[in-house]
This record gives C-alpha cells, sequence and structure tokens, in this order.
C-alpha cells in the first residue's frame, strides 16, 4: 500500500508538472484510438505511466519528430507453444514486432502435461518484458474422441483464477458439451463466471442458432471466422470476433470484408498460431495490422482494432491507449500505412530498436521433469499401419485445404493392393497415422489423406491438435515408421524422413512443444526442415508440418483422425475409411 501510495503521488506530481518525468518523447505525431485522429504532441512518462500529454519536461528526452507514436500491439489470443519456443524465447521474437502485450492459451501444453503445464507457461513467463495473460483451457481433453495426456476439472482450474495474469476462461470448443449442458462443462462455465472473468470462444462452423447457444453460455469471443457472412453473424449477436491471421488458418483477408467503421470496435486481431519463422520473418499483430492496411482499411482504424479493442475485450484498463494513467507502452513508426516499427517501449523502457531486442529475456524457471519426459509410446511396426479395405471400393479421405484447418471431405476410389490400401502419389493419396504417445494405449489411427505434396518420404511430429499424440504422413510405411521411432527417441519434435533415413529434425523435448534452446537456434532448424520438405517433394506453398498439426483435432469441419479412428466433425462421430 506505501509503495503504491508514493507512486501514485509522483505521478500526479508529474501530471501537475510539480516535478520532471523520467522520460518525455517530443514531437510525435500521437495516434490517438479514442478518437481516431493524429495530434502532434508530448508524452510524460514516470514509472512506466503515462503521467500527462502536452508541454512537460524530463530527465530523459526523445525527439519523435516526422514520426507517429501509437499504443503497443495486444495479441487479443495466442498459443505460445506453436511458436516452439519458452515464454521468454517468444518475448525475444515478438517485441520487436511491437507486441507488447498477449493473451496466452496454454491448452496445447496443457493438454499434455495438464496442471503442471499450465504452471510451466506462468512460471516461464514471470517477470520477462512481454506481459502474458493466460485463459485457462477450457477443453482437456478437447473432446471425448481422443486419448489426450490430462483431464482437467473446474475444482483443479478454479485455484488458478487468484492469479493476477488470469483472465479467464480459454476457447470452449467442445460446442456439444455446452449445448447438451454436460455438467463438467456447465462447471467450468459457472466457475468462470462467477469468478467474474472473461470466456473465449471456438465456433468453428456453428450456425446462428449455435451463436445463441455460445452467447446465452457467457461466452463473447471467436476466432475461428473463415468467412465474412461468419463474421458478421458473431458481431451482431454481441461476440467480439478475432481477425486471425497465422501460419495455418489465414482467414484476415477474408473476413476484413465484414469490416466498416460501425462494427469495427468488435474486432480485435490474433495469431492463434504461428510458427517461429514466420514471427521473425514476418511479424505478429504488426503484420495483421499492415495487411489490414493494404487492403483498404484506415489506418487509424487498423491501429484501434490491434490496441484500445483487444485491451477494453479482455479488461486491461491501463493499456491499449496512448493517455494520462496508462502504461507507457509505445511504438514510434517511421511510416503509418507500412507499419515501420523504429522503437518500442515497454512500461517506458526501450526494449526494441530498429527491429532488434536490445536485452533478451532467458528464463530461469526449469520446467518440472514429468514435463520433459512425455512420451510413453509401445513400438510401432509395419503391420500397424496396415488398412485393410476390399477391392475397387469408395474410401472416405481428408481433403487438404491449403493455409486453412478446415478440410474437405473427400470420397474417392483408392489403390488397393492384396487386400490393403496403398498410397498413390500420382492421386496424392497417402496414408495418415496418429499414434497415442500419453499413456502407452497402443492406440493408432489410420486414414488416408489428399493434398500434402509428398512424393518421396515421410514427416511426423508431436504437435497434433489438440491432444498432441505422434501425428505422421508419408509415402510409405517404412519411412513413416522410421519417422515415428525418431520422434520417440528425441522425446517429442519433428522430423523429415526419406528411404529410411532422418533428413533433417527439431526436438522438442518440453512436452513434446517446445525447444529449451534459443530462439534463433530453433529458426535455423526450422530453416534445415524447410529444405528437407522440398527434398521430399513439398512445394512450400503451404507448410505441412504446420497443416499436419491440425488433421488431429476432433472440432475443426469435416473430417479429422484421432488416435481411435477417422472422426466427422459435422457427424461428431468416427466413422469407417470405407464408404
Amino acid at each position: 500500500m506505501k509503495h503504491a501510495k508514493e507512486r501514485l503521488i509522483k505521478r500526479i506530481d508529474v501530471a501537475a508538472k510539480r516535478i520532471p518525468a523520467d522520460l518525455v518523447i517530443k514531437n510525435g505525431k500521437i495516434v490517438n484510438v479514442f478518437t481516431r485522429e493524429l495530434l502532434t504532441d508530448n508524452i510524460a512518462i514516470v514509472d512506466g505511466y503515462i503521467a500527462g500529454i502536452g508541454d512537460y519536461d524530463g530527465l530523459e528526452t526523445v525527439d519523435a519528430a516526422g514520426k507517429y507514436i501509437v499504443p503497443g500491439f495486444i495479441d487479443g489470443h495466442v498459443h505460445i507453444e506453436s511458436a516452439m519456443v519458452t515464454p521468454a524465447e517468444f518475448s525475444n521474437v515478438v517485441l520487436p514486432h511491437g507486441v507488447t502485450t498477449i493473451i496466452a492459451d496454454p491448452h496445447e501444453i496443457a493438454n499434455v502435461s495438464g496442471v503442471d503445464g499450465i504452471e510451466f507457461m506462468l512460471n516461464g513467463s514471470d517477470g520477462i518484458p512481454l506481459d502474458v495473460h493466460l485463459m485457462l483451457p477450457s477443453c482437456v481433453p478437447a473432446t471425448p474422441f481422443e486419448n489426450a495426456g490430462a483431464h482437467l476439472t473446474y475444482e483443479q482450474l478454479e485455484p488458478f483464477y487468484d492469479h493476477p495474469r488470469v483472465r479467464g476462461l480459454g476457447e470452449v470448443m467442445d460446442y456439444p458439451s455446452v449445448f447438451q449442458c454436460e455438467e463438467t462443462m456447465i462447471n467450468k462455465l459457472v466457475s468462470a463466471s462467477m469468478k467474474e472473468k472473461r470466456i473465449d470462444g471456438h465456433a468453428s462452423g456453428l450456425d446462428e442458432d449455435g451463436i445463441n447457444v455460445y452467447m446465452a453460455a457467457g461466452i463473447r469471443t471467436d476466432h475461428e471466422c473463415v468467412t465474412a457472412k461468419e463474421a458478421l453473424e458473431r458481431m451482431r449477436k454481441g461476440m467480439y470476433v478475432m481477425l486471425r491471421e497465422g501460419s495455418a488458418a489465414k482467414d484476415l483477408v477474408e473476413l476484413l470484408q465484414a469490416i466498416n467503421e460501425n462494427n469495427a470496435r468488435r474486432c480485435l486481431f490474433v495469431t492463434d498460431d504461428k510458427h517461429l519463422d514466420e514471427l521473425i520473418n514476418e511479424g505478429s499483430i504488426d503484420f495483421n495490422v499492415r495487411v489490414a492496411i493494404e487492403q483498404g482499411l484506415d489506418p487509424l482504424l487498423a491501429i484501434q482494432i490491434a490496441t484500445l479493442n483487444a485491451a477494453e475485450c479482455f479488461g486491461l484498463k491501463e493499456k491499449g491507449a496512448i493517455a494520462p494513467g496508462y502504461e507507457a507502452d509505445l511504438l514510434i513508426l517511421n511510416d503509418l500505412h507500412t507499419v515501420d516499427i523504429a522503437k518500442v517501449y515497454k512500461k517506458g523502457m526501450l526494449v526494441a530498436n530498429n527491429g532488434k531486442i536490445l536485452h533478451s529475456s532467458h528464463s530461469a524457471y526449469a520446467p518440472d521433469p514429468k514435463i520433459v519426459d512425455s512420451v510413453s509410446l509401445k513400438p510401432v511396426s509395419l503391420e500397424h499401419l496396415q488398412i485393410k479395405m476390399k477391392e475397387n471400393c469408395m474410401a472416405n479421405i481428408i481433403g487438404i485445404k491449403p493455409n486453412m484447418i478446415v478440410t474437405n471431405h473427400l470420397i474417392e476410389e483408392v489403390n488397393i493392393v492384396n487386400g490393403f490400401f496403398q498410397p498413390n502419389v500420382e492421386t496424392d493419396q497417402l496414408k495418415l497415422v496418429v499414434a497415442e504417445r500419453h499413456k502407452n494405449t497402443g492406440n493408432i489411427g489410420l486414414g488416408i489423406i489428399k493434398g500434402i505434396g509428398i512424393n518421396n518420404g515421410a514427416i511426423a511430429s508431436t504437435v497434433a491438435h489438440d491432444s498432441h499424440n505422434i501425428v505422421a504422413t508419408g509415402t510409405s510405411d517404412e519411412d513413416i515408421v522410421e519417422a515415428i521411432r525418431i520422434i520417440a527417441e528425441m522425446k517429442g519434435g519433428l522430423v523429415v524422413v526419406q528411404d529410411g533415413a532422418m533428413v533433417a529434425s527439431l526436438p522438442l523435448p518440453i512436452a513434446g512443444l517446445i525447444s529449451d534452446r534459443p530462439a534463433e537456434s530453433v529458426n535455423e532448424r526450422i530453416e534445415l526442415l524447410n529444405k528437407a520438405l522440398k527434398m521430399i517433394g513439398c512445394t512450400m506453398k503451404f507448410n505441412p508440418f504446420v497443416t499436419l498439426s491440425f488433421l488431429a483435432l476432433p472440432v475443426i469441419p469435416e473430417l479429422k483422425l484421432t488416435d481411435i479412428g477417422l472422426f466427422n466433425v459435422k457427424q461428431f462421430k468416427h466413422i469407417g475409411i470405407e464408404v
């Protein structure tokens, strides 16, 4: 109390011009996100907060003449695990791109390691420059139609709500449980509501009636819109629409067709799942803002979506704007339309300059050994991968849609040899395998995919949303078996195999999802993986590993594969491969 009073008095003294500010940024063109106008003025900062806008003296001054000053960007929904680095390394990557606050959902690591995974993400993000707020995983496992590494009840989640960086309940993806008022789901919704916490949605493929159900349940956001029509339906019902541009799901350009000055305040930008190499080379929320402006959105409106909207959505009362009493999370831009970021300030401290982090963060928090040793798998043999089928029969096939996480349900004739399906490169029909890796059950789901583009080799990964079993595909059973063996030996990660030998790999020892190495080292391994993917025939018009990681997610239409078998999302049940 005493320290807080002293800081408040000092801030008021600076605002009243009785004492100088710590820092004054002068002459910049300030983007006022409240009124959407440009104002040339000075910003006085003390103890990490903005004390005033106007004519102030400071112990230090920065001249921003000719440049633009905008609030720090906020990513409204992101899974840090998808970047395959620790929270500290994630901070080093996104801060130079102007992202100063994120709303992270750790349901990837929670599906593997449960409460231990949530604690790892909280402890690993403590004390780093990036503000990491968490939404607690609502669906672990995501559905009852697969085997994950953990099962989280509302009693296990409830203590986390007392943590100051926990904002609410993460994406509710099990719509049938909400619709049917299933008790375990209702308990989670009521628990979050009684704590006055936010609840995120996951309304993939839901019609207007489904949105009614979600809104009635207190669910207020959705990041799964893929059409402008869906975005409008959700906004009209009162939802916040998260405009997503990630690695697998690139929906932003389509969704922007629904956005105008009348409804833009119901939108925020998110990345959801974005790979490390794309974050480094392309950007994070800065990329979303840039694309929105290129597509014709007013720059001030795009910046408002990236800042104030996200802050208000999650109740971050001191973030999202440049105004007295707000945290001094600021970006200085060389150019407004290209979002050319010159400097990034976090709580009044310069943390990145011209695209470079000034002081790298490295978490001293070591993961629990249980999180590191997360792959428990019975040996997989060639016999385990046989798909027995009748001659001249038609098959249910997962059709890949490039740069989307939804799939097509295809029905095609397939190649049968001696009563078993054989992959066919000419028709691009390959075998897909999901092997349970948490509890040594020996479960192996088998299916057929079309469109992955491999012509000689196999790939495998323990990044397989959301249960994160081992997922693999390839042109031969021998290469698939070898890829799975290498994954188990590495205790998780990504691998490319050709002619029975490993071509490239990325070990992910933390829950099979996250590397324990610096971001630069991880990115080097990703570059080697990308080269290896080209060697086995991938055109790289989309990332096969990113696409592969969503083929085991049975809440995204239309067909997916779990460790139990082929799953029809629209019918919400398993189906056979043979039609």
